[in-house]
Formats: structure tokens, C-alpha cells, sequence
């Protein structure tokens, strides 16, 4: 278990909660917070692991880097799955390009494990619901280690963030995509020198049927199968058609 929150973020402790009597659990994650750390490895530096307590590692580094470490030999054990979150905010449509919750499952794939990243959908002064998403999250990694559909799926998990009995079900869905982010913020240091934030991400535009966006509006469990594969393969013969006029 992964995620980019920080190896003391609420969520985790709640997914490692749910899923103790389903196998054997090691965790691995960042030191802090590490948002929108994308699927970036630390290669300039030496990589520092710590141990909390049994079992629960942490990383001066990214979710990358915990998942990369723990499969590629920081363990003598061979791990069967990795499971990232619970993310502490939504990975809707284009979040997956920047969320380290999503970057961890990735590279699980990339290294031959069947992988989870899973969200709660929060929202400032929003209930938080994490108990739900652990719920949900016992549930898909229970069928998994049973059956999985394909092993080199990356399910994308988004939990609305409501009681565990007012969600609606579970639905199959595509990313959809968000309008343009918001602009960036000015404000000053205490030197007063000119300092920025990333503003924050636009709404979903590519929002209707079949969406990850539609499904979590509408009390669903967004499940999402990702690849890895970035190739736009329909767009193969029209690009070749091109160079060959060049």
C-alpha cells in the first residue's frame, strides 16, 4: 500500500484498517504530502527509507519512488497487488496526469502487479467519508484477489464522498476531462517578494454519460480501467500518411 498524501494521512490508515484480514499488508509512502507529484522518480539523489512502526515504511521521496523501492528489492517478499489512497480529494478525468494516488498504481503495473488507486471525492467542509471508501476499497480488492478482470488493468477508484448505504452502486466509466484550471494566485512572501499557487483545477467540461465526472455526481462508485499504453493508435495511419509527405 501506497499513496501520496504522506504515511500518516487519514485515509491510509483507514484503508490499511479495511483490508488487515485480506492479506498480509506492508506499507510504503512518502514522508509528507507529496500532491501532484505525477509519476516522478527521485534519480539525483540517494533514496532514504524509515520504518514507523511494523510494517509502515516511509519514503523521503514520491509515491513512485515507495512503489518502485518496495517491488524492486527493498523486500524480500514478492507482493501480489498494490493498492494506493485513500486520496484525499477526487482523481476525476485529467487528475490522473498529475496525481502521485494514480502515478503509485502505475508503476505497480509497470512492475506486473494487478493495481488499485483509490479517491474520496471531498470537497472543503465536506463530510469526509473515509469509512465509505475503505468499504468500497475492501470490496474491489476482495474480487480482485479472487478474479482479476485483467491483470494489466489499473482501476481508477473514485467514492463519492456520502454513507457507505447511499451510494447508488458501482459503475464501469471513462475519464472525462476538466475545462481549463483556474489562474494562478499572486500574493507576497513576508519579504515581499511576489510568490505563486497553482490554481485550482477547472470544472469537468467533458462531464456527461458514461464519465467518471457523471458517475461520482450522481452517488456512483467511478471505476475507471486505466493502460499504461499513452499510444493514440487510430491516429496511427493519419500521422504515418503525414510524415510521408514531408
Amino acid at each position: 500500500m501506497s499513496n501520496d498524501d504522506g504515511y500518516r494521512a487519514e485515509g491510509l490508515g483507514r484503508l490499511r484498517n479495511a483490508l488487515a484480514d485480506l492479506a498480509e499488508i506492508t506499507v510504503v509512502a512518502p514522508d509528507r504530502n507529496r500532491s501532484g507529484s505525477g509519476h516522478s522518480l527521485t534519480l539525483d539523489v540517494p533514496l532514504r527509507v524509515f520504518e514507523a512502526e511494523a510494517a509502515v515504511y516511509y519514503v523521503v521521496g514520491t509515491p513512485t519512488d515507495c512503489v518502485h523501492l518496495s517491488v524492486s528489492g527493498l523486500f524480500d517478499a514478492e507482493f501480489d497487488m498494490v493498492v494506493s489512497g485513500i486520496n484525499d480529494g477526487a482523481n476525476l478525468g485529467d487528475d490522473v496526469l498529475y496525481s502521485g494516488t494514480v502515478a503509485a498504481a502505475i508503476e505497480g503495473r509497470f512492475l506486473g502487479l494487478p493495481t488499485v488507486a483509490v479517491s474520496l471525492c471531498t470537497r472543503p467542509e465536506g463530510p469526509r467519508h473515509f469509512d465509505t471508501a475503505a468499504q468500497v476499497a475492501r470490496q474491489l480488492v476482495a474480487g480482485l484477489l479472487r478474479k482479476a478482470p485483467d491483470p494489466r488493468l489499473i482501476l481508477n477508484v473514485n467514492v463519492p464522498d456520502l454513507p457507505y448505504a447511499q451510494l447508488r452502486g458501482m459503475l464501469a466509466t471513462r475519464l472525462g476531462n476538466r475545462h481549463r484550471s483556474e489562474p494562478l494566485i499572486p500574493t507576497r512572501d513576508p519579504k515581499g517578494h511576489t510568490v505563486y499557487w497553482i490554481g485550482p483545477p477547472g470544472a469537468g467540461a467533458d462531464a456527461g454519460s458514461g464519465t467518471d465526472f457523471q458517475a461520482v455526481a450522481d452517488g456512483y462508485v467511478s471505476v475507471t480501467p486505466l493502460t499504461a499504453d499513452l499510444t493514440r493508435h487510430a491516429a496511427l495511419p493519419e500521422v504515418g500518411d503525414w510524415l510521408a509527405q514531408l
